[in-house]
C-alpha cells in the first residue's frame, strides 16, 4: 500500500521544467525537458512525487479517465522503484502510454481526492515517466502466438484506430490499418505540432505493432481509391475510426477572403514542413499578423506554430467569458473543471482577448484579408450569445486561423456506398455494442462520439475490439473499459 503519510512529507506539487521560451522557439523539439529514462527525476524525488497518491478506499481518479488505469497501484510502485510492475500494471489498461502522457489533459487529476486541500498528484507526469522506462528496458507486452485465420479492417488511424487494431491483433486476428494521408497516425501525426508530440514517439509504438502482426496501409482512402462495400466484402469485420474531422464554420462576411483558412489546413502542412517535407502554396505566419478564432487546444496549437514560423504579431479570439483561475462553486471536485490555463504555447508570446465575437472578415480590395471587424460578445437572457451594439473596433489581419472545433467525421462517402445509418448529430450511428446497422461494421472514437479527448478514443477502441472479437468467436477474454451506459449516452 501507499505510504499513508506521504501527502503530508511532501506537500508541494513538482514537475520537470520547461526548456527556456528563447531556446524552445527556435526548433520545434519538445518544450518538456523530459526525464531521461534510467536518470534521477527531480534528483530523484520522482518517488516522493509518486508517494503523495493516498491509495484512496474509492480512487476517485478513476473516474475522471475513462480508461479505468490503476493509478494509485503504479503510483505506489514508482514510489518503491518498482518499474517493471508498474509498466505491467499500466499496460493492463492503456496501449499508449507515452501519447497521453504528453497530450492528454489529465482530468485524473482533477478527479484527485487530494486535490481537495492540496495540489493533485503529478499522475501525468508519473504516467509518462513509466512510458518512457518501459520502452527504454524494452517493457513492451508479448503477443501470443496464436491465429484465428479472421481478418478485420481498421478505417483510420487515431488513436482509436490504434488501440483497436493493437488489441484485435493480440488476440490473433489479422489486422489491417487503413490511413489515407501518406504515414499513419491521424491527427497524432499531422494535427499536433512536434512540440507537444515528436513524431518518434508515435513511430516507436508503430514499429512495435508491426512486430505484433498489424499490417498499416496508408496512402489509401477508404471510399475512394477502395469502396466501403468492397472493403466489406474482402474483410471479415470492418472498425470504422476516422475520427470527427469536419470543422466548425464560421459564415461571415468576407469568410471566402485569401488569408482565412481552417486551422488544420494551417497546421497540417506546418507539421510536415517542420520534417523538412516540401510543401507548395501552405499558408505561412511569417512576417504576418496572425488572429486566432478559438481558445482550445487547437487554437493554442495554432500560436505555437505560428511563433515559431515567425509570425509579426499572434492574437486569439474567445467568444466567451475568462475562465476562472481556481475552481468555482458550481464546478465541485471531483468534476473536471473549465479553468484558465496557460498552455506553454500561450507562455511563448501572443495576446489572448476573450468576450471577442467576430462580425467581419474585411479585404483589402484586391481579395485578401486585411482585419477583421470585432464586437464584445453579450449574453442574452435566452443564453445565446450576440456582438453587443457599439462596442465594434478592428483587429489587423493578415492570416486568420479558424480553430473553433470540430462538428463530426466525413460520411458522404461511407454513407453512398455502404448505406450505413449516421445518427441526428450526423455521427455514425450505432448501439451498446458499437455496432452500426451494417452487419460486421463497428465505429470507434470520434466518428460514433463526437470531438472528444485521446483517453476516450483509446478507452473506445479497446471496447470497440472486444466487441468485434466477440461478433466473430462468440465470446471475448479482451477488457471493455466503457461500459454500456456511458455509450448509450453518444450518437
Amino acid at each position: 500500500m501507499a505510504d499513508p503519510r506521504g501527502f503530508l512529507k511532501v506537500r508541494d506539487r513538482e514537475l520537470p521544467p520547461n526548456r527556456p521560451v528563447e531556446v524552445r522557439l527556435r526548433d520545434w523539439k519538445d518544450v518538456h525537458a523530459h526525464r531521461e529514462a534510467g536518470e534521477p527525476f527531480l534528483g530523484g524525488r520522482l518517488g516522493e512525487q509518486a508517494g503523495r497518491c493516498m491509495d484512496c478506499g474509492i480512487p476517485f481518479c478513476h473516474q475522471g479517465c475513462p480508461l479505468g488505469n490503476f493509478i494509485p497501484e503504479w503510483n505506489d510502485l514508482v514510489r518503491r522503484d518498482q518499474w517493471e510492475d508498474a509498466v505491467d500494471r499500466m499496460y493492463a489498461t492503456n496501449n499508449f502510454p507515452e501519447l497521453t502522457g504528453r497530450v492528454c489533459p489529465a482530468p485524473c487529476e482533477s478527479a484527485c481526492v487530494l486535490g481537495i486541500s492540496q495540489p493533485p498528484v503529478t499522475i501525468k507526469n508519473i504516467e509518462l515517466s513509466i512510458a518512457d522506462e518501459a520502452f527504454a528496458r524494452g517493457l513492451t507486452p508479448q503477443v501470443p502466438a496464436r491465429l484465428t485465420g479472421t481478418t478485420i479492417a481498421v478505417v483510420g488511424s487515431g488513436p482509436a484506430g490504434l488501440a483497436a487494431a493493437q488489441q484485435l491483433t493480440r488476440v490473433g486476428h489479422t489486422v489491417v490499418v487503413y490511413e489515407r494521408d501518406d504515414a499513419i497516425g491521424g491527427l497524432l501525426r499531422y494535427g499536433i505540432p512536434d512540440f507537444k508530440l515528436e513524431k518518434h514517439i508515435i513511430d516507436k509504438r508503430l514499429e512495435q505493432m508491426q512486430a505484433e502482426g498489424t499490417r498499416f496501409r496508408p496512402g489509401v482512402e477508404v471510399g475512394k481509391d477502395i469502396t466501403w462495400d468492397a472493403l466489406r466484402r474482402r474483410f471479415d469485420a470492418v472498425v470504422v475510426a476516422t475520427g470527427a474531422t469536419v470543422p466548425r464554420e464560421l459564415p461571415l462576411p468576407g469568410r471566402d477572403l485569401r488569408g482565412v483558412h481552417y486551422a488544420m489546413d494551417f497546421l497540417t502542412p506546418a507539421n510536415k514542413a517542420s520534417k523538412g517535407e516540401p510543401v507548395k502554396g501552405a499558408p505561412t505566419a511569417e512576417g504576418k499578423h496572425v488572429v486566432v478564432i478559438g481558445g482550445g487546444d487547437t487554437g493554442s496549437d495554432c500560436v505555437g506554430t505560428a511563433l515559431r514560423q515567425g509570425a509579426a504579431s499572434v492574437t486569439t479570439l474567445a467568444i466567451g467569458k475568462k475562465p476562472p483561475v481556481d475552481r468555482p462553486a458550481n464546478q465541485p471536485w471531483p468534476t473536471d473543471p473549465i479553468l484558465f490555463e496557460v498552455s506553454t504555447s500561450h507562455e511563448e508570446g501572443g495576446e489572448r482577448t476573450y468576450l471577442a465575437s467576430t462580425v467581419e472578415f474585411l479585404d483589402d480590395t484586391a481579395g485578401a484579408v486585411v482585419g477583421l471587424r470585432v464586437a464584445e460578445t453579450e449574453y442574452l437572457p435566452n443564453g445565446r450569445r450576440e456582438p453587443m451594439a457599439g462596442t465594434e473596433h478592428v483587429i489587423r489581419a493578415d492570416l486568420v486561423l479558424i480553430a473553433m472545433g470540430f462538428t463530426g467525421p466525413e460520411t458522404d462517402a461511407i454513407t453512398a456506398q455502404s448505406g450505413v445509418e449516421l445518427s441526428e448529430r450526423g455521427l455514425v450511428r450505432r448501439g451498446d455494442d458499437f455496432a452500426t446497422n451494417l452487419p460486421g461494421v463497428f465505429v470507434a472514437g470520434d466518428a460514433g462520439r463526437g470531438q472528444s479527448l485521446i483517453v476516450w478514443a483509446i478507452a473506445e477502441g479497446r471496447a470497440c475490439a472486444a466487441a468485434v472479437d466477440s461478433h466473430l468467436r462468440g465470446s471475448t477474454e479482451l477488457p471493455a473499459p466503457v461500459g454500456p451506459r456511458t455509450v448509450a449516452l453518444r450518437g
